[in-house]
């Protein structure tokens, strides 16, 4: 169920068993599953992620910036001092989730790279 798959992405769990974890670092993808032994060597979720970090940061901060900077009339330094780190601390939080919702569903649906059938009916890897 996606709802279920969203949790287990967030929480960076397997989708298939719910308890082996999709990650061996903070954003480093696991081979496989630890627990269920599903494996994750072939999935990439690629730059899903980021792009979504991109809207969600650029939708609720450069808005929030912006009324700072107006609203105070604060120099430009100090507009920069403040709202760099709040961008980059939402960005580093967001994106192990947002990787793990990704890939979660990428794996639901056992999707991959996509593939070209030659004439003769073999398949061609074009990656």
């Amino acid at each position: 169920m996606p709802g279920f798959l969203v949790l287990d992405g967030i929480k960076g769990r397997c989708p298939d068993c719910g308890s082996g974890s999709l990650f061996s670092g903070f954003l480093k993808y696991a081979t496989h599953c630890e627990v269920c032994s599903k494996d994750f060597q072939s999935e990439d979720a690629g730059d899903g992620p980021a792009v979504f970090v991109i809207f969600i940061a650029g939708f609720f901060i450069v808005p929030l910036a912006l009324v700072f900077q107006l609203a105070l009339d604060a120099p430009v330094w100090l507009t920069l001092l403040i709202w760099i780190p709040v961008i980059l601390i939402s960005s580093i939080v967001l994106l192990r989730p947002l990787r793990g919702i990704m890939l979660a569903m990428q794996l639901s649906r056992d999707s991959g790279e996509a593939r070209l059938e030659d004439k003769d009916g073999s398949i061609e890897d074009k990656s």
